[in-house]
């Protein structure tokens, strides 16, 4: 970690090991504006913590298979929490609303292939799952019976 003035910042290379993502993605990122990088006396490209905080976001973003344009909103949503409308949490609200509707389908559409397992295969299933998934298929399950 490098510093530069009175924060923390680092350069692509250490980013990119602190995220753990390749520098090639970083570099993406940077270029569609999802981070910001400044440049140092010596036209290094610096990032700072903000920027390994928002990887981390966009990462974890990623595993939720969220489009990037829609992670881009997110930021900009997380960045203007103290000015943001009420139409745009109606919106995000709306947004989320239609995905848990969608995944609630996809759960409907796997029930029958569940239910056709035998207990040991159930059981198995359950232990690869985690807990609060677990927890959740269970819960949604209950719902929909």
């Amino acid at each position: 970690m490098s510093r530069w003035y009175d924060g923390a910042v680092y350069r692509i290379g250490e980013l990119a090991e602190r995220a753990m993502v390749s520098k090639r993605t970083i570099d993406y990122y940077t270029s569609i504006g999802l981070l910001k990088a400044d440049r140092s006396e010596s036209n290094y490209r610096i990032y700072t913590d903000e920027s390994l905080h928002d990887l981390k976001f966009i990462e974890e973003c990623k595993s939720l298979h969220y489009p990037l344009d829609e992670i881009k909103r997110k930021l900009e949503m997380r960045k203007a929490a103290g000015s943001i409308q009420a139409s745009e949490v109606e919106k995000h609200v709306c947004t989320l609303t239609q995905q848990m509707l969608k995944l609630h389908n996809d759960l409907f559409d796997i029930i029958p292939f569940i239910e056709k397992l035998d207990e040991k295969q159930k059981e198995t299933l359950t232990n690869n799952l985690s807990l609060l998934r677990t927890a959740l298929l269970k819960s949604l399950l209950k719902v929909s019976s």
